[in-house]
């Protein structure tokens, strides 16, 4: 998804007068990038409106003409009337976009609750999980790729190539049976009825992570596998320079940049593994709001938590896009986008 050209070149960077006109091809680059990502969220707002409201058999008019959902008749017309539910479609759909873009999902149909406040007092909870599953992810593949190139010992450096498919392979949900098993019903290292707790959320960030870091271990092998043949590497190292000098110095930041790209990329999936992950722990968190609203065809606040799902995806993406080229100095733009250099 990074649309961004690679070109190794031993040539410095054309130097052009002033620091906006050095600065211009990235500052247009970011703006296109920016409205792609808009662009993007909006479709995928439009599309989940028309999966959930338009086909047959519309949730909100089914649920707001059972008579068990509890809400009198006058509320029934109120309903009707804020999500325009006789209105074309068209209309719906407009409506909905223009309370989407000032922040407004309507009301719960189960428990008439505002959606934003319903989502807003469970997302924290989702969030801590998975900034934390992500830095443990990161942790864990960054061990992994060092251990695979540095270790004294060459079964060792094998086996460690081993471990991204094995964790890549094991779902999140049965490493968190295997973690509850082993720390909560035998070790006693935290308790199954307090799951927000530090160690409750450490264990089942360790049981979203696991999974998580494989395919950036596997990225961060191969990318040091291939800087480390590189002519600057073996002057480096001819020069004197440790190992450890060597990995921190020169060869992070280009192992970096496709790491950053799949960590991106891998965005949804870590959002659906914390819905997945805090339903085995019993966590309070978006997961356990979108089961209720699955459970019970709570059509506003599944269409709230699709449209955070797709934020939440392009705006990572989006991040990762912004910082690759100041990663990598071997990363070119110009003119009104990415543009790979000659070295001839």
């Amino acid at each position: 998804m990074t649309d961004l050209a690679i070109a190794a070149t031993a040539q410095p960077p054309d130097l052009e007068s002033g620091g906006w006109a050095r600065g211009r091809p990235y500052f247009v680059y970011a703006l296109q990038r920016l409205g792609q990502a808009v662009v993007v969220i909006l479709l995928a707002y439009v599309l989940s409106f028309l999966l959930i409201n338009v086909l047959p058999g519309n949730a909100i008019a089914t649920t707001l003409g059972n008579p068990a959902s509890g809400l009198s008749p006058a509320q029934v017309k109120s309903v009707e009337s804020y999500y325009g539910v006789t209105k074309p479609v068209l209309e719906q759909l407009w409506l909905s976009l223009w309370r989407f873009f000032r922040g407004q999902f309507g009301v719960s149909l189960i428990s008439h609750m505002s959606v934003s406040s319903l989502i807003g007092s469970a997302l924290p909870y989702t969030l801590k999980l998975a900034g934390l599953a992500l830095l443990l992810a990161l942790i864990m593949a960054a061990a992994i790729a060092y251990g695979s190139q540095y270790l004294p010992v060459a079964w060792a450096r094998g086996l460690l190539r081993s471990v991204p498919s094995l964790f890549l392979s094991v779902p999140n949900f049965i490493i968190g049976l295997l973690l509850i098993q082993a720390f909560s019903f035998q070790l006693h290292t935290f308790d199954v009825l307090s799951p927000d707790s530090l160690i409750g959320t450490f264990f089942a960030a360790v049981a979203l992570g696991i999974p998580i870091c494989a395919p950036l271990a596997e990225v961060l092998i191969a990318n040091l596998d291939h800087e480390s043949g590189q002519e600057y590497v073996l002057v480096a190292r001819s020069r004197g320079l440790t190992q450890a000098k060597l990995f921190a110095r020169h060869l992070v930041k280009p192992s970096m940049l496709p790491a950053v790209t799949i960590a991106a990329l891998i965005a949804g999936e870590l959002m659906g593994g914390a819905l997945i992950t805090e339903e085995v722990f019993g966590r309070n968190g978006i997961g356990s709001v979108m089961y209720t609203a699955v459970s019970n065809q709570d059509t506003p606040v599944l269409q709230a938590i699709v449209a955070l799902a797709a934020v939440v995806f392009v705006v990572v993406n989006l991040i990762a896009d912004l910082i690759a080229p100041l990663l990598d100095p071997r990363v070119r733009l110009a003119g009104r986008g990415p543009r790979e250099v000659s070295t001839t």
